[in-house]
């Protein structure tokens, strides 16, 4: 089946945060605070795709506050940050959502990701992934890690799935 075909069936999408929701840059402030900034082009595709009823999940191993106040703020509410083992993660989310790997399309970008890469339908990565993950993901994006990829799969998946440009489309 090729890339295109597979995504008629996603039903899922499950990112890493820190190289794909956020350029991978950290700037720690004098309280230990680590803050990431993000795309509004991402955030926007994120909101819809929830509004439209598919599954958005975050698993992460980074974690902070500013990380859970911005995915709380598009109303995600399937966030795993401080992650130890993402495969693990990633099973039971499945099991506890009743999903077959085939409907779920995973992004990430770095070395941690690639085993739960392998376990999705679909894995996919920023542009400026890693070498090991690009090879082994089913779509690279045009867009780097913070700058849109989030964007181009979720509207990849909705344009196929006829849920783009919709008239919820242009509400937030």
């Amino acid at each position: 089946m090729s890339y295109k075909e597979s995504l008629k069936n996603v039903s899922t999408f499950i990112f890493d945060y820190d190289g794909v929701l956020s350029d991978g840059t950290i700037l720690t402030l004098a309280d230990g605070e680590a803050y990431r900034t993000t795309h509004v082009k991402d955030g926007y595709a994120l909101q819809l795709a929830r509004k439209k009823g598919y599954r958005v999940a975050i698993i992460s191993g980074a974690e902070a506050q500013n990380m859970l106040v911005r995915l709380q703020a598009l109303r995600i509410t399937d966030i795993f940050l401080g992650v130890e083992n993402k495969l693990k993660k990633f099973n039971e989310y499945l099991a506890e959502n009743s999903l077959d790997p085939s409907e779920v399309l995973f992004m990430g970008d770095d070395i941690p990701d690639y085993e739960v890469m392998m376990h999705a339908g679909i894995p996919a990565c920023p542009s400026d992934a890693a070498e090991e993950i690009q090879r082994i993901s089913k779509y690279i994006s045009h867009s780097p890690g913070g700058r849109g990829c989030v964007r181009d799969v979720i509207e990849q998946v909705m344009k196929i799935q006829g849920k783009w440009m919709n008239d919820d489309g242009y509400l937030w």
